[in-house]
């Protein structure tokens, strides 16, 4: 009886682990063309001691030259309308093994100081989940959260509120 149950505990572990295999994102490279010629030779660097990628990240026509997702009041779910971005990035850091980024979670100043952090951390934590789930390695992406202490924009009211509930994509090295 005892080893039936040995097998069968280990048949089940087994099967469990066949499905933790990277998700397939094959439908993610088609279209924009983000993904294209950011292959792992373009890390040869150009003298300066930087790696040869940081100059597509800083194309202004690219997607990749912006580096903020905005949020709801009070949420942390990634609005539709920055999905690309996200995978855009994540595709990046799926192609390019070396870089990696810092994700920085934000909140405006309403709420106590325990609360924002705790809602920065989420934010942070959800374009690093989006990133993981399509194709980029947990190693590479480090998500943190800034609570109110960081404002891109100083006031009360909406406008500078919304400029100030964000995650910024900072790439190390950059």
């Amino acid at each position: 009886m005892r080893k039936l149950l040995g097998i069968s505990l280990i048949v089940l572990l087994s099967a469990c682990a066949s499905q933790t295999t990277q998700p397939e994102v094959d439908d993610l490279t088609a279209g924009s063309g983000a993904g294209a010629g950011l292959g792992g030779s373009d890390l040869g660097g150009s003298g300066s001691g930087r790696p040869g990628y940081f100059s597509q990240l800083n194309d202004p026509n690219s997607i990749l030259s912006q580096r903020s997702v905005y949020y709801d009041y009070d949420s942390y779910s990634v609005k539709s309308e920055y999905r690309e971005l996200v995978l855009s990035h994540a595709r990046f850091l799926r192609d390019n093994a070396s870089a990696s980024v810092i994700l920085q979670g934000n909140t405006d100043d309403r709420g106590s100081r325990e609360y924002n952090l705790a809602l920065g951390q989420r934010r942070a934590d959800s374009v690093k989940n989006m990133m993981t789930l399509s194709g980029a390695r947990d190693a590479q992406i480090e998500s943190v959260s800034l609570g109110e202490e960081k404002p891109r924009a100083l006031g009360h009211g909406e406008s500078a509120w919304s400029q100030n509930r964000r995650t910024d994509i900072l790439y190390r090295g950059e």
